[in-house]
C-alpha cells in the first residue's frame, strides 16, 4: 500500500532514501550497495507461483525474509537491506517480490480472473513464502512485513509459529475492514471506478477480461494518478520515487483488484490474541492510511497474548508531528516507513534480531526539509510489553 488519505480526494505519500546522521541532519543519500543492483533469481514454487527474488549477505547465517507491500516490489526493501547487511554482514537475506507484483508470476488466470480476491489473499502469499522456505531448506527466519507484507507477516506467525523466528511489522494494523483509504480511495476510485469504466467502454468484461492487463490498458490518466496520488511522499527522494512507478504501472490488474478486495476483509483482531511470536511494530506519526487508534487496536490484541505468555513485542514510533487535518502526511515519516528512513529501520532490525529489542533513538523528519531524517539518541517513544518473570 503506498499512499494514503483521510477522505477521498485528500492523498499522502511515502518514503525516501534520505537519512540522518548519528545527531542532527544530514543532506547525504543514502548509497546503494552493489549487492541489491543484482539482478533476481527465480524458483518454482509448489504453490504454482514462479516466485522472483534476491538473496543477499552470508548464506550461513541468520535468514531475514522480506515481504514488500501492496503493488510494491522488492525494490522497497533495496536501501534498508543495504543498510542491515551494512550493519550486520553475518545475515542470510531474502528479499521476495511477492505473487503478481515485480517479476513474480500471476497465479493462473482460469481460476483466478473471475474472482481475484481468491488468489491474492494473505495466507495465499504466507503459503508462497512457507513454500519458498521449504525450497531453500529454511527451517526458520525473521519474517519482516510492509503495509500488505505485514498481514502476509502476521498470517505466518498465526498460522506457521514454528517457522518465524520473530515478525517486524512496518506500517501494519489488527484490522482492515472498514477502513477509508482502502475501500474508497483505492476500491471504490480508481480501481472499481475510473478503471473498471476504462475497461468496459472498450468491451471488455471486469474483472474476467482485465486480469492480465494494466491501469495504463484501462485509460490514459492511470499513470498519472499512479505518478501523483499513489506512488508519492514529501520525505522521498524523486530518483527512487522514479524507479518505483514503471514497476507500479506494470503490476497486472488482477493482483490490484484481487489483493486490494481480499485486504479490505482481514480483521486479525482477535486471531492476534493467541500470536505466539516475539514482534517489532514500528509506526510513524503521518501514516495516512493506519492511524494511531489503530496501533492502539493492534496493541490491545498483542497484550492478551502477552498476558497467557505466549509472546513479547516492542511498539515503536517513528516521526514527530501528526497528520494534517486533512488527514494527509506533509512533512514527516509516514506509511513506507522504509522509505524514508531505511538505515533507521535498518537499525531496529538489526538491534531487534541481535537483543529483542529496537535501538532508543528516535527518528523523525526535520522541521526545515522533511527528507532530512533527525537522531535523537535515547528519546525514542517505545512501548514495549513482555512476559513477566512467572511466565514459564
Amino acid at each position: 500500500m503506498k499512499a494514503a488519505l483521510h477522505h477521498a480526494g485528500a492523498l499522502t505519500g511515502i518514503g525516501t532514501l534520505l537519512v540522518g546522521c548519528v545527531t542532527g541532519d544530514s543532506n547525504e543519500p543514502l548509497q546503494q550497495n552493489a549487492q541489491t543492483l543484482m539482478s533476481k533469481n527465480t524458483i518454482n514454487l509448489s504453490t504454482g507461483i514462479v516466485m522472483a527474488y534476491q538473496e543477499l549477505g552470508d548464506p550461513a547465517g541468520k535468514p531475514v525474509i522480506f515481504l514488500h507491500g501492496f503493488t510494491d516490489t522488492s525494490r522497497s526493501f533495496a536501501p534498508t537491506v543495504d543498510a542491515l547487511l551494512d550493519s550486520d554482514p553475518r545475515l542470510h537475506v531474502f528479499v521476495l517480490d511477492q505473487r503478481g507484483h515485480g517479476d513474480s508470476s500471476m497465479p493462473p488466470a482460469s481460476s483466478c480472473a473471475a474472482a481475484p480476491e481468491q488468489c491474492f489473499r494473505p495466507n495465499d502469499m504466507a503459503e508462497d513464502a512457507i513454500a519458498f522456505m521449504d525450497q531453500k531448506g529454511i527451517a526458520k527466519a525473521t519474517i519482516v512485513g510492509h503495509s500488505m507484507g505485514s498481514f502476509v507477516a502476521q498470517e505466518i506467525g498465526l498460522s506457521h509459529p514454528h517457522r518465524a523466528e520473530r515478525l517486524v511489522l512496518i506500517g501494519t494494523s489488527a484490522n482492515i475492514t472498514g477502513n477509508v483509504v482502502l475501500n474508497d480511495y483505492l476500491i471504490a476510485e480508481p480501481i472499481e471506478g475510473s478503471w473498471k469504466s476504462g475497461f468496459e467502454a472498450q468491451g471488455y468484461i471486469f474483472p474476467n477480461d482485465v486480469y492480465s492487463l494494466t491501469p495504463i490498458d484501462a485509460n490514459a490518466d492511470a499513470l498519472d494518478w499512479i505518478a501523483g496520488g499513489w506512488v508519492t511522499d514529501p520525505t522521498a527522494d524523486p530518483a527512487f520515487i522514479a524507479q518505483i512507478v514503471p514497476e507500479t504501472s506494470a503490476v497486472k490488474m488482477g493482483a490490484w483488484i484481487g489483493a486490494a478486495r481480499a485486504l479490505a476483509t482481514i480483521d486479525n483482531r482477535t486471531r492476534l490474541q493467541q500470536l505466539a511470536v516475539d514482534t517489532l511494530v514500528i509506526w510513524a506519526t503521518q501514516d495516512a492510511f493506519f492511524y494511531e487508534t489503530d496501533q492502539a487496536e493492534l496493541r490491545a490484541s498483542l497484550d492478551v497474548s502477552v498476558a497467557a505468555c505466549r509472546m513479547s513485542y516492542s511498539f515503536k514510533q517513528y516521526g514527530k508531528r501528526p497528520l494534517s487535518e486533512l488527514g494527509i502526511q506533509t512533512d514527516d515519516l509516514g506509511h513506507n516507513t522504509q522509505w524514508g528512513s531505511p538505515a533507521a529501520i535498518a537499525q531496529d532490525i538489526a538491534s531487534f534480531i541481535r537483543h529483542d529489542k529496537p535501538t532508543k533513538t528516535w527518528f523523525y523528519s526535520s522541521e526545515t526539509n522533511p527528507q532530512n531524517i533527525v537522531e535523537q539518541n535515547g528519546k525514542a517513544p517505545i512501548i514495549a510489553n513482555k512476559s513477566n518473570q512467572a511466565c514459564p
